[in-house]
């Protein structure tokens, strides 16, 4: 048994409790550059562990409440066949094409969580009155069940094909699109990749691509990892949360494009995203200190805006009018 391998399950456990994203986009890479695994056997043992640890973390999210099933549901219709095509296709690319393919696509992957990094901090930084378009739950209409369905195939497709997506490109949807509020977002988001990843890990194993020993290694660390970061979720304020998503998918991103070739030390993978993440809880306490502007609700021990009461009117006593005696 490897105390690192170990190390590296707890650690990503507790993310993935905690926010809903880590699984692939950190575990693999940490698998190729550090151990030394295969990458193809990296992405089928991570999708299989991945799919134990989730399941875990999404039975827990399923009992305190936080999983939009609804929307779990809609995305699930298109992601589970998207996911089983991305690995049939990637046999026939890699024959086809060789690794060049996935370079190409890894790279595009990793810019497009940059992007969402980005985007995620900059609005939970700069653009915290957005926090009142939130919702608890998601009405679908005819239309956004489709855009669902299409959604969760093309996410399934990429996973299926590069092992990442599963928290961070998901999670992005749940922010971006159908605006649900932090604790939703990560509760819906692993919910959905346990069942998303349990489609992809099948597929793996049908071709020999998981190794069992590697595997149970990660799962010592990871299962205590994800209860722990679970158990922390619902106590985290949402204000803090949400900076704390934006610094893990930035970490995604040095952790893909360091998969797709890039050289990025795995010290810069972990520790950019906790820079980033201190300076934005410095940002949010900062905020939280600062007096309101004139006439602007202050925010609560949450960061979010509390409507405060009126001040009550003044009492004038009034001397009773004289009456006149008959």
């Amino acid at each position: 048994m490897d105390p690192v391998v170990v190390a590296f399950g707890l650690g990503v456990g507790v993310l993935i409790g905690l926010t809903g994203i880590g699984g692939g986009s950190l575990m693999t890479p940490l698998l190729v550059i550090v151990v030394g695994t295969n990458p193809v056997v990296a992405v089928g043992t991570d999708l299989a562990y991945g799919a134990v640890t989730k399941t875990l973390g999404g039975f827990k999210h399923l009992r305190k409440g936080t999983v939009d099933l609804g929307v779990s549901n809609w995305l699930a219709f298109g992601s589970l066949p998207g996911a089983l095509l991305g690995v049939l296709s990637l046999s026939a690319l890699h024959h086809a094409y060789g690794k060049g393919f996935d370079t190409v696509l890894l790279a595009c992957v990793a810019g497009a969580l940059f992007i969402v990094a980005g985007t995620i901090l900059f609005r939970a930084m700069f653009m915290p009155r957005l926090v009142e378009r939130e919702r608890h739950s998601f009405a679908f209409t005819t239309r956004s069940k489709v855009g669902a369905v299409v959604m969760g195939f093309l996410l399934g497709a990429l996973l299926g094909l590069t092992s990442v997506g599963s928290g961070a490109l998901i999670g992005l949807a749940l922010i971006g699109i159908f605006r649900l509020t932090p604790h939703r977002v990560v509760g819906t988001s692993v919910f959905h990749a346990a069942l998303l990843l349990w489609v992809a890990a099948l597929a793996h194993l049908a071709v020999g691509n998981v190794d069992f020993g590697l595997m149970g290694t990660i799962l010592i660390g990871s299962i205590p990892g994800v209860w722990i970061g679970t158990a922390l979720s619902s106590h985290v304020p949402a204000n803090a949360l949400r900076p704390a998503l934006g610094a893990v998918v930035l970490g995604s991103g040095l952790a893909v494009a360091s998969k797709a070739g890039l050289h990025i030390p795995v010290g810069v993978i972990f520790g950019a995203p906790v820079a980033v993440g201190l300076a934005a809880l410095v940002n949010h306490r900062l905020r939280l200190s600062a007096p309101p502007a004139s006439g602007q609700p202050g925010p609560g021990s949450d960061g979010e805006p509390v409507l405060r009461e009126p001040a009550p009117r003044e009492r004038v006593a009034v001397e009773p009018l004289p009456v006149e005696q008959a």
